[in-house]
């Protein structure tokens, strides 16, 4: 196991003297205990304090993201699925360990934890980072620990609006939570998930409020998604949350969807230019989406494996953080 402490460069922020000082305490009690190996009864004499101050101190230092954890494999740096994963489909994989029998909240817990310490040593200053709305990444956004970029932008990658909600509260607090703990400026997409009429979206498109936004998107340097579908273990928020009528439903399935990404639906072999629903989703173009330097994809549960192969057929993902039981089964179907 190697840990990194790293604050040198980070910015405490418009915190209170008292704030910064127990900063300080936690960045020396972090050093001491992963560099020095010395004991938490040893940092607590140096310190002059109590062996449970060190304890809350190294702990912050970990929350706070002073110190980053990393697991090697002593035997191989990768595990077997990650590297099946890697030459199969040409992402960066990893797998999150998950025993057999445990709820798919618990699954989606570990893989929101993982994907949340995953993203942040990604995201660099002078970045704009799309994140679409979900229930994954609303999972993902409640893990994410502190580091201070400069400016840098988190943008809505899709409306949240639909006829029973404007979806503002829901898709704000995920975007607020990625802008708190990067320290970046927000943007939000303050359209509905998708219009009644494609020839609405074709007018608002020419509006210079949401153009500000599109333009944002594409000039993203990182984008951050889930990937939807209806028979999740955990449904995914477009098919639980009013988006889609029975209609809608029967469309996509006339369609062969298989998934989305950011309400922009696909079939099992990438295809999604001919879907209807598509013309009147707010979503980015999937073919733009490919093009972002950096695409990290966030999936938990089995269930959702049609739609990630989709997704990989698209050529959506550079990066792929998912349990192992969705590993095993998109290895071996794929085989």
């Amino acid at each position: 196991m190697t840990t990194t402490s790293g604050a040198g460069d980070r910015d405490p922020g418009p915190s209170a003297p008292a704030q910064g000082n127990r900063s300080r305490d936690a960045l020396r009690a972090a050093q001491m205990y992963y560099l020095q190996d010395l004991t938490m009864n040893a940092i607590a004499r140096e310190l002059r304090t109590s062996r449970s101050t060190v304890s809350r101190l190294l702990s912050m230092a970990r929350e706070t993201g002073l110190v980053q954890i990393q697991v090697n494999n002593p035997s191989e740096r990768a595990p077997a699925l990650e590297q099946q994963i890697r030459r199969r489909f040409g992402v960066e994989a990893h797998v999150v360990p998950v025993a057999d029998g445990i709820s798919d909240s618990e699954v989606l817990d570990r893989v929101a934890i993982q994907a949340a310490r995953t993203i942040g040593p990604l995201v660099d200053s002078n970045a704009i980072i799309g994140v679409a709305w979900g229930s994954t990444l609303s999972a993902v956004s409640h893990h994410l620990t502190r580091k201070q970029t400069h400016d840098s932008t988190v943008v809505q990658l899709n409306g949240a609006g639909n006829t029973q909600t404007t979806g503002i509260t829901y898709a704000s607090e995920i975007l607020r939570r990625f802008g708190q703990a990067y320290g970046a400026r927000v943007e939000q997409f303050p359209v509905p998930a998708f219009f009644d009429h494609a020839a609405t979206k074709t007018a608002m498109w020419e509006e210079r409020s949401v153009r500000r936004i599109l333009d944002l998107q594409r000039r993203m340097t990182m984008a951050i998604f889930g990937v939807g579908s209806i028979g999740a273990g955990i449904p995914s928020h477009v098919y639980s949350g009013g988006y889609l009528d029975s209609e809608d439903l029967e469309t996509l399935a006339r369609d062969e969807v298989v998934g989305d990404v950011a309400t922009m639906f696909f079939r099992a072999d990438g295809s999604h230019r001919d879907i209807l629903l598509n013309e009147r989703s707010t979503g980015p173009d999937l073919q733009e989406l490919s093009k972002v330097r950096r695409r990290i994809c966030v999936v938990s549960g089995e269930s959702k494996i049609n739609g990630l192969r989709g997704a990989l057929a698209a050529g959506l993902a550079t990066d792929l953080i998912l349990d192992e039981g969705s590993a095993r089964r998109l290895v071996h179907s794929s085989a």
